[in-house]
């Protein structure tokens, strides 16, 4: 008899990874520890921001050849000047992989997996985001009977940014809603940096 099966986690990631590839989706991957430089700074993240905090981030012992600290990601985010700086347009990726952060509560853990999308083209708007959100729902979730919602939020490298939520349709938690994502349109700030 055939012994073990797939990690869950693993099933998940292909799953995300067939309805992005489905939708024209490049699929990238970065180094776990990375550049201060691409983690915060070229994403909008200063000097004095809090997730720079040794609370946040696991700094490791080394420093890059600025003699700035490395840190193990804590996001995926880090591939978006990557790749756009190394392509010409239209760039259009995900970058799933593991990421890192002092979050042990009930909630989060301090590893986790990310999946990090990246559209820029000319006439991209905020629409074809909400787009390829609603294609990844009802394709992940198997079902077009989803209610989505997009609420205002705030992450330096995106503007304007939203987080994305859906409903549960039935069961003990019927009418509330799951943070299922964030998202936005590169900021400014990013695209000058990419």
């Amino acid at each position: 008899a055939p012994i073990g099966t797939i990690h869950p986690v693993s099933l998940v990631q292909d799953q995300l990874l067939k309805v992005f590839t489905g939708m024209g989706f490049d699929v990238v991957e970065g180094p776990e520890v990375e550049l201060d430089l691409f983690n915060f700074e070229l994403l909008n993240l200063p000097k004095n921001h809090p997730a720079r905090d040794a609370q946040d981030t696991f700094y490791i012992e080394g420093k890059d050849t600025q003699g700035k600290p490395l840190l193990l990601r804590t996001h995926t985010s880090p591939m978006q000047v990557r790749y756009a700086r190394s392509h010409e347009l239209p760039v259009k990726v995900i970058a799933p992989g593991r990421t890192y952060r002092v979050d042990s509560d009930a909630t989060h853990s301090p590893m986790f997996h990310q999946v990090e999308g990246l559209w820029i083209d000319r006439d991209i708007s905020f629409a074809d985001l909400k787009g390829v959100y609603l294609n990844f729902v009802q394709a992940f979730f198997e079902t077009d009977n989803l209610q989505v919602r997009f609420r205002p939020s705030y992450f330096p490298f995106t503007e304007p940014s939203a987080e994305i939520d859906i409903a549960f349709g039935s069961g003990p938690l019927k009418g509330k809603w799951l943070e299922v994502s964030g998202a936005g349109q590169v900021h400014p700030n990013v695209l000058k940096n990419m």
